[in-house]
């Protein structure tokens, strides 16, 4: 089912492809970090991908701490989702277009919780649940009905497949350039200390 719903999905992509709109011009990408930093890091990430949230939990933290809260590193996440149920987290995720990636965090954290289901309606219950549970506040039909933040989040996926060949995720993207290491924070700490 899931290979199934994954190439579902990929078509969905293909036929609902378009430049950004007006609108998606306001729309904040999600970040952590100084704007000046001289390191911009670029995480294509899906949230129903375990390696992304193995990231969040395994290096994210040292990331933060021994390089974007100094003010050396600057990381933008953006969206690469695998599958109609990544799409909607991604969707929830950029809703309150705060640029915060604290409800980020939450989906990747409960990953487990709500990212199952045998049809793309059982995921999306299950997102729905998990977010009440964890008192995350948005307006979850509006979100997942919001045509700027969908186009938005597939545009995010399609300029990554052309930009930077994209494939899989994570992809890492450093200073414009794809990190291609075991992703593991004593490579990416290996790396970046060499940038600084």
């Amino acid at each position: 089912m899931k290979k199934l719903t994954s190439a579902l999905f990929i078509i969905f992509i293909i036929f609902s492809a378009k430049a950004f709109a007006a609108d998606n011009e306001i729309i904040k990408r999600i970040t952590e970090g100084e704007e000046s930093a001289k390191i911009t890091i670029i995480a294509y990430e899906s949230l129903t991908c375990g390696h992304c949230a193995n990231f969040h939990k395994d290096v994210y933290p040292e990331l933060k701490k021994d390089f974007i809260d100094k003010g050396l590193v600057r990381i933008e996440f953006r969206h690469f989702p695998l599958d109609l149920a990544a799409f909607n987290a991604s969707k929830i995720a950029q809703c309150n277009n705060d640029g915060n990636s604290n409800i980020l965090n939450i989906l990747y954290s409960g990953q487990k919780k709500w990212a199952r289901g045998k049809t793309p309606e059982e995921a999306t219950g299950y997102l729905k649940k998990f977010l009440e549970g964890e008192n995350v506040n948005v307006n979850f039909e509006k979100c997942l009905s919001d045509k700027a933040i969908e186009d938005y989040v597939l545009n995010d996926r399609i300029d990554g497949v052309k930009k930077f060949e994209v494939n899989a995720t994570p992809t890492i993207i450093i200073n414009d350039k794809k990190f291609d290491k075991a992703l593991n924070y004593k490579n990416l700490k290996k790396y970046l200390e060499k940038l600084i």
